[in-house]
């Protein structure tokens, strides 16, 4: 897979939720709360850091942080968030998993439902579908003329890279679960933007996405699903060919 292709994936997989600022903020808090159980000190609860470094690296406002810290400590009464993970199908067989940060249980589920199935989605067990994605941490670079360099890469892989695609202006690295936010501050350090970073379902299984429709209707249903309050995270093994990504 081109490195044009594999950025026009996730270009176009990430720009509904991106568009959505409050809708970052909200996940953003919730992480924070629920990390926050460990304890209120950051420092002495690395969860909790990793989550306010995270919050703080998409703009999220350090009042939002503090009254989530505050309600996930028990200092704020609410009802206490969790997470829900559910597995789809949608357009050309692609396999998808939502991930929510929710409240209410029933009115996540429900509301996934019913929009999986006005926009030609189709509900299905975890199981069947989480075998074929493994959990990776997942960055993305961007800056002006960045390309390959020998240097930029032995520091990436020092950090635990375990994939590293270039492409023009991009550089997508893949870890483990545990190593992202090492290779994210190396990117940040060396100037690039950094559009995408944490932990993500990478798929093992593609499935070839080549026909304009069946993207677009793809892309449709998972803005949808995007847009539900309590939804954090829609992954897909879809691969979009380039000439179809190349028409977003």
């Amino acid at each position: 897979m081109s490195g044009h292709s594999k950025w026009a994936n996730i270009k176009v997989r990430k720009t509904a939720q991106d568009q959505k600022r409050g809708k970052i903020y909200t996940r953003h808090a919730r992480l924070v709360e629920m990390a926050a159980r460990g304890g209120p000190d950051p420092v002495m609860n690395p969860s909790l850091r990793t989550a306010i470094d995270n919050a703080k690296a998409d703009g999220v406002p350090n009042a939002n942080i503090d009254r989530a810290i505050k309600k996930g400590s028990g200092e704020l009464k609410g009802e206490q968030m969790a997470v829900e993970m559910y597995a789809a199908y949608g357009p050309g067989n692609v396999a998808m998993v939502i991930e929510c940060l929710t409240d209410n249980k029933n009115r996540t589920l429900g509301s996934v439902r019913s929009i999986l199935e006005r926009r030609g989605g189709r509900w299905t067990e975890s199981g069947s579908v989480l075998w074929m994605f493994q959990q990776k941490g997942v960055v993305i670079g961007k800056k002006s003329g960045l390309r390959s360099s020998e240097d930029l890469e032995l520091r990436l892989i020092d950090a635990g890279a375990e994939d590293i695609e270039w492409s023009a202006d991009t550089v997508e690295v893949v870890t483990s679960a545990l190593q992202w936010p090492k290779v994210r501050d190396i990117l940040k350090a060396a100037g690039c933007e950094v559009p995408l970073s944490g932990l993500k379902f990478v798929p093992t299984q593609k499935v070839a996405v080549t026909d304009l429709a069946t993207a677009q209707n793809l892309m449709n249903l998972i803005g949808a699903i995007e847009e539900d309050e309590d939804v954090s995270e829609v992954h897909t093994n879809a691969e979009i060919a380039d000439e179809v990504a190349a028409k977003f």
